[in-house]
C-alpha cells in the first residue's frame, strides 16, 4: 500500500528524519502548524507504519568497525524452505549489518562490518560460511565509503 502524503506531512517527516529527538513545540514552529496538529500527524504516520520507530545511530567507526566487505553468496538450493533457513540464520550475526536477495549471477549480497581483515577473516570463517545451503561465496572489500546515508525523502 502506498501512502500518499501532503507537503506538511514530508516536511514534518524530514525534520524528524534530521532530529528524531526534536521537541513537538520546536517542529510545530519549524512547520508552521500547532502542537496538537503535529502530534495528531505523528501519530496517524506511525499508525499507518511509515514511521517505524525512532532509535540511535552509532558510528560503527567510533565502535572501531572500520572494515566493510561486501560478501556474495550463492546458493545450493534455491526452495522456499532454504532460504527460509537462510534467512533466519543470517539474521542471527551481528556482524551482518544488511543482507539481499539478488536477482542476478548470485544469490544473496552480505553486508559485514568487522574490524579489520583478520577479523573478516574470522567472521567469514566461523559465521558466514557455516550457513545453510551455501555453494560459494565470493569477498569485496571497501576502500571507502564515498556515500552512507540513512533514507530521506528529499
Amino acid at each position: 500500500m502506498t501512502v500518499t502524503l501532503d507537503a506538511l506531512d514530508r516536511k514534518i517527516l524530514d525534520e524528524l528524519t534530521r532530529n528524531a529527538r526534536i521537541p513537538v513545540a520546536e517542529l510545530a514552529r519549524k512547520v508552521g502548524l500547532s502542537k496538537t496538529p503535529v502530534a495528531l500527524r505523528i501519530r496517524h504516520l506511525e499508525e499507518i507504519g511509515l514511521i517505524t520507530g525512532y532509535r540511535a545511530i552509532l558510528s560503527p567507526l567510533k565502535l572501531g568497525l572500520t572494515h566493510v566487505t561486501y560478501v556474495e553468496v550463492s546458493m545450493t538450493d534455491t526452495r522456499e524452505a532454504a532460504l527460509q533457513q537462510f534467512n533466519a540464520a543470517v539474521r542471527a550475526i551481528p556482524e551482518i549489518e544488511e543482507c539481499y536477495m539478488i536477482a542476478g549471477g548470485f544469490d544473496y549480497l552480505v553486508k559485514v562490518r568487522s574490524r579489520d581483515m583478520a577479523d573478516f577473516r574470522r567472521i567469514l570463517a566461523e559465521k558466514i560460511s557455516g550457513l545453510p545451503h551455501i555453494s560459494n561465496t565470493s569477498s569485496y572489500v571497501s576502500m571507502e565509503a564515498v556515500v552512507e546515508q540513512t533514507f530521506t525523502l528529499g
